[in-house]
């Protein structure tokens, strides 16, 4: 059973939260490069060999959809009012991920503050972290969110 639905006034500053189990595969980081980011490191390891990640490697683009696949997930079960994302002001890739590992995420609500043009809309700041199954930060990226105000009774 998911949680109530949560709306901006429900937020608290500060708040955090663990989630996420994503299993990286060969397959996936393959063919994700193939499509998108078809770099030779991305694509085989002996293309990878003598750089700087020494075998096969995740696109970063891919490791922020992964991560966008368990935020989504995460959000399923702990339901917000959302309404989308203006976009992200900083993403860092941290570490190579590569075939075998398993990402995981950890978020905290940065700031929020209430829509000065929107009525009935909050913006928040948050940043996450993706962690490898060694818990070492690979990715970081600091988002903001659009969030429903609670309806008026």
């Amino acid at each position: 059973m998911s949680d109530p639905l949560r709306y901006y006034e429900d937020l608290e500053v500060g708040s955090k939260a663990s989630f996420g189990s994503y299993d990286v595969t060969r397959e996936e980081v393959v063919e994700f490069a193939s499509k998108y980011d078809p770099q030779p490191f991305h694509l085989s390891d002996e293309a990878a060999a003598e750089t700087f990640f020494g075998r096969l490697s995740a696109s970063g683009w891919h490791t922020a959809a992964m991560a966008m696949r368990m935020t989504v997930d995460h959000f399923r079960e702990h339901r917000q009012a959302g309404l989308g994302s203006p976009g992200i002001d900083e993403l860092k890739w941290l570490r190579p991920v590569y075939p075998g590992d398993t990402l995981r995420c950890e978020s905290e609500l940065l700031e929020k503050r209430l829509s000065a043009s929107r009525p009935g809309m909050g913006i928040t700041t948050g940043r996450t972290t993706v962690f490898n199954q060694r818990g070492e930060p690979v990715m970081t990226f600091v988002a903001n969110g659009l969030i429903r105000t609670k309806p008026a009774v």
